[in-house]
């Protein structure tokens, strides 16, 4: 990815007509950082951090709740669509913890009637109660970081679940929520097809709405990283995925993005919103925001460790930086996420989301048309089975572009 310019928040930044900004701000959602877990996973590049002796439940909900009202100058009077609130292991929050937070949501910003609330669960950390609480504070829809069904698997990626406690938490989801989805990973250490298609036909086979298939990778700064375990090659890699979404398909889930695969008409509207380059507010811990103005685009991140955002938000700012996106930078933007959905986008929503014109990409398109990863017809923009495969390849084309190409 392209290296972003982080402008710090002191300085006072007008571009004119070098970034965007759009006529009518697109839907807004509330994305919710929890940043502490169990035990920090060996893969996990995401800001979690090891409950050592408890986590201060009551003085982060105060923060949180803080954080929102200092934000809430930036998104007053506009209407929100959905609420994620992610980590982190958030299920290890107490329901009244979350009733408390999300009554707090209620009474500040205007939630949409029929807004989607998730909640992400790890199966380790719950019981009947906790599902049944998490229910009544008003959460409808639980995202469960199953990974495998397999123990063995579950042991080597360093989940604090086994095999029995991820069917478990499945069968007890079931019963509270209308909406549940199961995050699956294959291509795990030493994992053959057969395992990685049982996991897949398990999860189908609870009939959930929402199932997310992820590719293990190595990211950066991780314990895998630094001492990578016995991955299956590529090539079986590609089968896995292959497998995955023939076995999803026939059991009548929708692929509609790259990892994510939905029954009719339950596809996660949180997520949906971020792909179609709708704005969101980041609160708690090493949150991200993005949030669009007539003449600009912002992009947002809070304090990264929990004691430091708890520190800032008690000094009046959470915030660690702020800056806008420019006009340079708002293709790559907009196409790392719409080019995720299977059925890309509407060419109208590249100027409804970023106020600059398709048509500056001629160019750029044309090249990805030319080396088979995009299709472009009047009423759609959408990557190719071959974009799909080698997305980073499609997503390279919109890097450092020329001007006006």
């Amino acid at each position: 990815m392209a290296e972003r310019r982080i402008i710090p928040l002191h300085v006072e930044q007008r571009r004119g007509n070098a970034a965007g900004g759009v006529a009518v701000p697109p839907p807004l959602a509330l994305y919710v950082h929890f940043p502490w877990c169990v035990r920090k996973c060996p893969y996990c590049d995401f800001n979690s951090h090891e409950v050592r002796g408890g986590f201060p439940e009551a003085q982060y909900v105060d923060a949180l709740i803080a954080d929102l009202e200092f934000a809430l100058p930036q998104v007053w009077g506009r209407r929100v669509s959905s609420i994620f609130i992610g980590g982190g292991t958030p299920s290890l929050l107490q329901p009244a913890a979350v009733e408390r937070l999300l009554t707090a949501v209620r009474t500040r910003l205007n939630l949409m009637p029929d807004a989607e609330i998730t909640l992400e669960a790890n199966p380790g950390t719950v019981d009947a109660d906790r599902f049944q609480g998490f229910r009544a504070a008003g959460v409808n829809r639980l995202s469960l970081g199953i990974q495998s069904f397999d123990p063995k698997h579950l042991t080597a990626i360093g989940r604090i679940h086994d095999g029995r406690e991820a069917h478990a938490a499945v069968e007890l989801a079931m019963r509270h929520f209308a909406d549940v989805n199961l995050d699956l990973m294959y291509a795990l250490p030493q994992q053959t097809l057969d395992e990685a298609r049982h996991d897949v036909e398990t999860a189908a086979g609870y009939g959930v709405t929402h199932v997310s298939a992820y590719h293990l990778t190595l990211e950066p700064n991780t314990a895998f990283q630094r001492n990578p375990p016995p991955l299956p090659d590529p090539d079986l890699a590609a089968d896995m995925q292959d497998m995955a979404e023939q076995t999803l398909a026939a059991r009548g889930y929708g692929h509609y993005e790259i990892s994510a695969f939905a029954r009719p008409g339950r596809r996660c509207r949180h997520n949906v919103n971020y792909w179609t380059f709708g704005d969101y507010l980041g609160i708690g811990a090493g949150a991200h925001g993005k949030l669009s103005y007539h003449d600009r685009i912002e992009r947002e991140v809070r304090r990264r460790h929990p004691q430091a955002y708890l520190d800032a938000v008690r000094a009046g700012s959470p915030l660690q930086e702020r800056r806008e996106v420019t006009a340079r930078e708002l293709p790559f933007e907009f196409m790392m996420n719409a080019l995720r959905l299977t059925d890309g986008f509407a060419p109208r929503l590249y100027a409804e989301r970023t106020g600059l014109p398709l048509d500056a990409l001629r160019g750029t398109l044309g090249e990805a048309q030319r080396r088979g990863l995009l299709s472009m017809s009047a009423e759609r923009v959408a990557p190719t089975e071959r974009g799909r495969r080698f997305l980073n390849d499609l997503l390279e084309v919109f890097l450092d572009r020329p001007e006006g190409a």
